[in-house]
């Protein structure tokens, strides 16, 4: 018999034990008992027509009553303390192991990590580095821990083939080692020549915003004005209308030739030959931007002064365009690198803090599902739903997750479960009654 086998059948004692001890039907007939006194004293003295026989009643009621409370406290000790015995029972053969910490999430993806790198080398415009760093990680292919342990036991090729196909392999280590052969040959897509000269389209154009040039930006925008506006971007005309106050602030300000096409008469003929086709999206802000004419001699004092602020709008316009350029591209607008490395970075701090606090209370972390704090991360960086359940008081999860009802009030997937009774349920907030078919997941 296994020391599992035993901790079982002593548990199985344990519990048979508890269930003869800790049954509290005699606290509940001593508490019947108390109530049914309590219910014919009253009854008495509201009878009586003689105050010293309600006094007499009550008197004769005080013994009979102590009585049975210490009886119910002799019930609830007795239950106390079995159910104490038990979960020591508990402990001793089973005790809290706390999750494995150490366990590398992406050690069984090593193609995705060195795709990860290649994608924010190539995007920081590093090509020569991403191209060696694409040709190394070809010629030494990583591999799945399987693989790493037949190798390690010199196992020939053909012999790993058919080690792969043992049926008593398992069929997910299989699936998980065809699908990081198959993601690290997706590392050659990255060395195209197209892929390269788009970011590097992309750094050319974001070194010209930095030097305050938008011509560049202005032609990349107008030659995607058909993608754009089927994404909803406005970045072509926010383009424009920087360019048009750039021109506006004139020579002194923009560093741009003293003649016919700066200042405000350049501004003035920058915007007759290029703001009409944007007037049915944004008349209103052309509007402004032509009326601000009127102000030019005093135009800090004026109520444009913040439509004509500069002082950060090369960079919102940068990041804009890097948006959208990403976007077009299919890529996030961060790298995926860099968001995990800050991302890590932020929260490590927070975590290891914690466990050393976790092992000095000796307490353990116990879900696997959440973290047992917040992890302080920027608002750009929280990608899902963090919504705690109102009636069941725990973070909702991918398996529970929030759940709008009829009503408009949002609980998690298992409380409305739970809170049906066939195919309706009602709100705990409300009269309203609703399907669970009504139910709708959202996304906060």
């Amino acid at each position: 018999m296994t020391a599992n086998d035993m901790g079982i059948n002593a548990l199985q004692k344990e519990l048979a034990e508890l269930s003869k001890m800790a049954r509290l039907s005699a606290a509940v007939d001593n508490v019947d008992r108390i109530i049914e006194q309590l219910s014919a004293a009253r009854e008495q003295v509201a009878q009586a027509l003689d105050p010293h026989t309600a006094s007499l009643t009550l008197t004769k009621l005080q013994n009979p009553t102590k009585v049975a409370f210490e009886k119910v406290n002799d019930n609830l000790k007795e239950a106390s303390s079995a159910q104490k015995k038990f979960g020591k029972a508990l402990n001793e053969h089973f005790p809290l192991k706390s999750l494995p910490a150490d366990h590398d999430a992406m050690a069984d993806h090593p193609a995705l990590i060195n795709r990860a790198i290649a994608m924010h080398l190539l995007r920081e415009g590093q090509f020569s580095v991403a191209s060696t760093f694409i040709d190394e990680a070809q010629d030494t292919p990583p591999h799945h821990a399987l693989y790493h342990q037949l190798e390690s036991e010199d196992t020939p090729s053909v012999e790993l083939d058919e080690a792969m196909d043992e049926d008593d392999m398992d069929a997910d280590a299989r699936t998980s080692i065809t699908a990081s052969t198959t993601d690290n040959n997706d590392l050659s897509s990255l060395q195209s020549q197209e892929l390269q000269t788009k970011f590097a389209e992309m750094y050319s154009i974001l070194q010209d915003l930095k030097a305050r040039n938008l011509f560049s930006a202005i032609e990349w925008a107008r030659s995607n004005s058909a993608e754009l506006e089927a994404r909803g971007s406005n970045l072509e005309f926010e383009l424009s209308k920087l360019q048009y106050v750039w021109l506006f602030k004139g020579p002194a300000v923009n560093r741009l030739p003293d003649d016919e096409h700066n200042g405000r008469f350049g501004a003035l003929t920058y915007a007759r030959q290029h703001f009409g086709r944007f007037q049915a999206r944004h008349l209103r802000e052309i509007e402004k931007l032509a009326s601000a004419m009127v102000f030019a001699p005093n135009l800090g004092e004026s109520p444009y002064n913040l439509v004509f602020a500069t002082d950060s709008a090369f960079t919102d316009v940068a990041a804009s365009f890097t948006r959208e350029f990403c976007s077009l591209l299919g890529l996030s607008a961060e790298s995926p690198l860099y968001i995990a490395v800050t991302a890590g970075a932020l929260a490590l701090p927070k975590l290891m803090k914690y466990n050393m606090a976790k092992r000095a209370k000796g307490t353990e972390w116990t879900t696997a599902n959440e973290l047992a704090f917040e992890t302080p991360l920027p608002e750009s960086m929280v990608y899902h739903s963090i919504f705690v359940c109102p009636v069941a008081k725990e973070q909702t999860t991918e398996s529970n997750p929030p759940m709008m009802i009829p009503c408009g009030h949002v609980l998690g997937r298992e409380t409305i479960q739970k809170l049906c009774k066939g195919t309706r349920f009602k709100c705990p907030y409300c009269p309203s009654e609703g399907q669970l078919k009504d139910a709708r997941q959202i996304i906060l």
